[in-house]
């Protein structure tokens, strides 16, 4: 998958990255002792085997930091590298080309591990219907690419924020005297283009809201893979189900096999490691 989006967005997100990095008074090791007529170009290479993500990212650090560099991506995002492959290459002023250097590899690398992750969940469930998905489980200020990643990788987003769908968890439910008060809220508030999600833990809560209705997504949280058959079943096509909870790589196909329309997984960005990826002279 090669989704992009405006440089725009993700502008003041690189350009915070870049502050953080330059401090108060800019590259002064760059500046001390490279002179600034010098020109090059360097390369980023793989040094591991990957799902490529983040050239979008890693371009624009490159650019902000000097509009006239000429930065070549050669393996676009969503692409899978092996060691050795060029994945960019960045001609110009050597300057300006040390100085983005670490924020770019930090971004290409850190979005590389998610999609890689990403890629071996996604691998687990072929030949049934299940998609993953990841979570609000990211890296604060950095979910837009993290959840970018996860596209190159072959997954699928679940909401960006809180404001994105209504996802009324065991704490809502708690906290509002139950399945049926929740969902009777929803109907009498919700706009009509909001979906609707409830989380449950047992099949007495499934039955309830499925008698209940309101709802267009159920989460089926920790169950063990008998359950989800039995709550597949019971929905039946009704609504769609979510698998949540307890997800490692090594359950992730019998998890697949019970039928369910998406396995949500946490650990697609909180724990994905970061790609080994160098910017050679």
């Amino acid at each position: 998958m090669t989704t992009t989006l405006p440089d725009l967005i993700l502008e003041p997100m690189v350009k915070n990255a870049l502050l953080e990095d330059l401090g108060s008074y800019g590259d002064i090791t760059t500046r001390t002792v490279v002179p600034a007529g010098v020109t090059y170009t360097a390369r980023l290479n793989a040094r591991a085997e990957a799902v490529v993500s983040g050239m979008q990212v890693a371009r624009l650090a490159f650019h902000l930091v000097d509009p006239a560099l000429d930065v070549q991506i050669n393996a676009p995002d969503g692409t899978r590298c092996a060691p050795g492959d060029t994945l960019m290459t960045i001609t110009g002023a050597a300057q300006s080309i040390l100085t983005g250097e670490r924020v770019a590899l930090n971004f290409a690398g850190r979005l590389a591990g998610i999609a890689t992750k990403t890629a071996s969940f996604v691998a687990q469930t072929r030949g049934t219907q299940a998609r993953i998905t990841c979570t609000r489980k990211t890296t604060p200020g950095l979910r837009i690419v993290e959840k970018l990643a996860v596209l190159h990788g072959g997954g699928f987003n679940h909401r960006y924020s809180l404001s994105d769908a209504i996802l009324i968890k065991d704490n809502h439910i708690a906290a509002a005297g139950g399945v049926r008060a929740v969902l009777e809220a929803v109907k009498a508030q919700a706009s009509h283009m909001m979906a609707v999600e409830i989380e449950v833990d047992t099949l007495d809560q499934l039955a309830e809201v499925l008698s209940v209705g309101g709802a267009s997504v159920v989460l089926l949280d920790n169950m063990d893979n008998d359950m989800l058959r039995e709550a597949v079943a019971m929905v039946d096509g009704r609504i769609t189900t979510e698998a949540s909870g307890n997800v490692h790589l090594d359950r992730v196909a019998s998890i697949a096999a019970t039928g369910v329309d998406y396995i949500s997984a946490g650990a697609l960005t909180h724990s994905a490691q970061t790609v080994d990826f160098g910017l050679d002279f």
